[in-house]
């Protein structure tokens, strides 16, 4: 498997690095099984995303005139009770708040109360259970570092859709570790985000080679 190391800024420009290493060295395979079986993706074996400045606003990414937004704050806004509470709406599965949620406030209180030097400050997400659902969580864990006075995350992904799936998740994250940060009292760091299944749906081919200015 080849590991992909990519260093952005800010979340805008690792989402414009990772459309350009996807397409030109992404592994193209039929899907079997999961979201779209029977269509196509392009993804990469492994990748590191090193996000040095995650909380630099805009979140979104700057497309490129007539290419269509992948996603918007209105929906991250309304994304965010789905990663940090407990509450399921008819017909979800799961939520990745259900995992989350209890977890968010064991960790404030344990570095408030027991101090930042600690490996054990770790969120996961979904149980021995969750390989039976029809589409287990994408999301697998958020692990924790407070470095410098500022909180960083360490997030990783069993499988991540590059186009829409990214900027959503990463701008929500990014918003729950400001809250976080400010919660425990230190400043906001980085997000490194890792997967072994970030990929672009064949659908969004044509859309990231514009983004990305490809030809």
């Amino acid at each position: 498997m080849e590991i992909s190391v990519i260093n952005g800024r800010d979340l805008s420009e690792a989402w414009f690095l990772c459309l350009r290493n996807i397409l030109t060295k992404g592994t193209e395979y039929k899907i079997d099984r999961g979201s779209y079986a029977g269509q196509y993706r392009k993804e990469l074996d492994l990748v590191v995303v090193q996000i040095k400045n995650p909380g630099t606003r805009p979140l979104l990414p700057d497309v490129p005139q007539g290419v269509p937004a992948p996603t918007s704050m209105e929906y991250i806004e309304s994304y965010l009770p789905y990663l940090m509470t407990a509450h399921k709406a008819e017909g979800e599965q799961y939520t990745y708040g259900q995992y989350l949620e209890k977890q968010i406030a064991e960790i404030i209180k344990m570095y408030k109360e027991d101090g930042f030097n600690t490996n054990q400050a770790y969120m996961a997400v979904g149980d021995s259970q969750s390989i039976y659902l029809e589409d287990p969580p994408c999301l697998r864990g958020i692990d924790t570092r407070i470095r410098d006075d500022k909180l960083n995350f360490v997030v990783y992904f069993r499988s991540w859709d590059l186009w829409a799936g990214f900027p959503s998740n990463l701008a929500a994250i990014q918003l729950m570790k400001e809250y976080m940060a400010g919660e425990i009292g230190v400043g906001d760091g980085e997000i490194i985000a890792m997967s072994k299944g970030l990929h672009l749906y064949d659908y969004s081919w044509e859309l990231a080679k514009i983004a990305a200015r490809i030809q």
